[in-house]
């Protein structure tokens, strides 16, 4: 049996290289599904404050500051900065959660 030619052993080789790739692609697809995957699961970061709504009438209204990790605050809540925190205390008129009190550490004390 005589030996197989230089370009047939190119041909296999190059044959064996794109099995090993097409293996390799698989691995990179399975792996970026994972870390999507683990993306979806990562819950989103707890703001610093939230306003909680609860709808009256015609819409909602704020009816609760609260620290952003407060589990008093029912209903719907809403991001908040801490100039917004401070602003519907002060000129809103929204009262502060009792229990987390984020008056105090807003440092909007009445």
């Amino acid at each position: 049996m005589s030996e197989p030619s230089r370009l047939d052993q190119l041909h296999f080789l190059r044959r064996f290289l794109l099995q090993e790739l097409a293996r390799v692609d698989g691995w990179i697809k399975k792996e970026e599904e994972r870390q999507a995957a683990e993306v979806r699961r990562t819950p989103p970061p707890t703001p610093d404050w939230v306003i909680a709504y609860q709808r009256r009438g015609a819409g909602p209204v704020a009816d609760g500051v609260h620290v952003g990790d407060c589990h008093m605050a029912t209903g719907r809540t809403q991001a908040a900065t801490r100039e917004q925190a401070v602003r519907a205390l002060t000129v809103g008129a929204v009262p502060a959660c009792p229990y987390c009190r984020p008056d105090s550490e807003l440092g909007v004390l009445e």
